[in-house]
């Protein structure tokens, strides 16, 4: 009897962690990251310690890329300077991190134009809604694989400088 009772509670706790997920929240022990650098056009971001790329991620970005985001719903990126100040770890799109859009600058061409800026550009893992996989798709947004936004969610604190290139 003892015997069958640890076999089925040897069985029970197996079958318990097969079904467990593995945390989409990774460790990161390395350089800090100081910088990002987003080239839109050629489609990757960079991160930055001192004067040293430490990795390089390829990206997707608004629907609309080319040029810089002047509006709410014109689906493209914005270009300029701007700083992580947030971060979702319950994203629709996996984990996300916060882009300091609009800035001073892109508020006034906005109001200018009489429209408003918009807002709520992050860095975000893939929807998983989304049907194509190498289109530009969202609404302004930086997107990158899921696997890829938890590394990058990792090693990027709070506070770090971004600068977005055409």
């Amino acid at each position: 009897m003892k015997r069958r009772n640890i076999i089925i509670g040897a069985a029970a706790a197996l079958a318990l962690g097969a079904c467990s997920k593995k945390s989409k929240f990774k460790a990161y022990k390395g350089p800090s990251v100081t910088y990002i650098i987003v080239n839109k056009k050629a489609r990757e971001i960079l991160l930055i310690s001192g004067n040293r790329v430490i990795k390089k991620y390829d990206i997707e970005l608004g629907f609309s890329p080319v040029g810089d985001k002047r509006y709410e719903g014109d689906g493209k990126t914005p270009e300029g300077y701007y700083r992580i100040n947030r971060r979702n770890p319950n994203s629709k799109f996996h984990l996300s991190l916060g882009i300091s859009y609009p800035n001073s600058r892109d508020l006034a061409e906005a109001r200018a134009a009489g429209k408003s800026p918009g807002g709520n550009i992050f860095i975000h893992g893939e929807s998983r809604t989304t049907k194509s996989k190498t289109d530009d798709w969202t609404w302004g947004c930086i997107a990158m694989k899921d696997s890829e936004i938890e590394e990058v969610y990792a090693m990027v604190r709070t506070g770090t400088p971004i600068k977005i290139n055409p």
